[in-house]
């Protein structure tokens, strides 16, 4: 049994690292080929696809899948991912578990100050391709949207998960996480406030960071800290 254990956390570490690096070496490359413009060709291709050629202002489908995408870019908004956050971070405090509850919240707001800094430092002009669908206000090369999402939603999958013994439950977290990500992500290229590198590359950044805040988290649950 301690052998099976040791192999399945040999497992699973390396399996996290070639994750971990990967998401940098993605994330890299996409900035790379951003700055030189040379993603310019696909991006055009997929958010002029996602619009009526005969009227760039009416995203395909009908009216219903418009509002949905309205509702689904609102999962990644800071407001409500700090909201839940903070909420969830109170009832871990009630609960007897203060020092977890202010990590989940750090955790969040560090990413989300990340999130700033990615955007002032690449200051990616907003796409000018098709009007956009909602209020925008900051820069587009990564996503906020698509890396808080990323980040708030599988971080609160793995908190969850390491409570929950049963892995059809925990496997159910992660889909769920995912989906949220994929929604959120994909509601800002159809909505025309971001292009799909700028979503890609945000998914890379909120997965690098909750990975990183899992590993931080886990070393100091060890240390009986969290």
């Amino acid at each position: 049994m301690a052998q099976d254990k040791r192999r399945l956390f040999t497992t699973q570490t390396f399996f996290l690292m070639w994750l971990f690096f990967g998401l940098v070496w993605l994330f890299v490359h996409l900035a790379m080929t951003v700055a030189a413009g040379e993603t310019w060709i696909v991006d055009e291709a997929i958010m002029l696809g996602l619009r009526n050629p005969q009227d760039l202002s009416d995203p395909i489908g009908p009216t219903w899948v418009e509002e949905i995408m309205r509702d689904a870019t609102a999962l990644g908004s800071n407001w409500l991912l700090v909201l839940m956050s903070g909420v969830i971070g109170l009832a871990l405090g009630i609960n007897g578990r203060p020092r977890l509850g202010w990590f989940l919240v750090s955790a969040i707001l560090s990413g989300m100050l990340v999130s700033f800094l990615l955007k002032y430092g690449f200051t990616r002009p907003r796409p000018d391709l098709v009007p956009h669908h909602t209020r925008i206000y900051t820069s587009s090369f990564p996503s906020g949207h698509a890396m808080m999402s990323a980040l708030t939603y599988f971080t609160l999958a793995t908190l969850v998960a390491q409570i929950q013994p049963r892995r059809a439950i925990k496997i159910l977290l992660f889909s769920v996480a995912l989906l949220l990500a994929v929604m959120v992500g994909s509601s800002r290229v159809y909505l025309g406030v971001h292009w799909p590198s700028d979503i890609v590359a945000g998914w890379c950044a909120g997965g690098f960071w909750a990975l990183l805040c899992h590993r931080v988290g886990k070393f100091f649950n060890l240390q009986g800290q969290l």
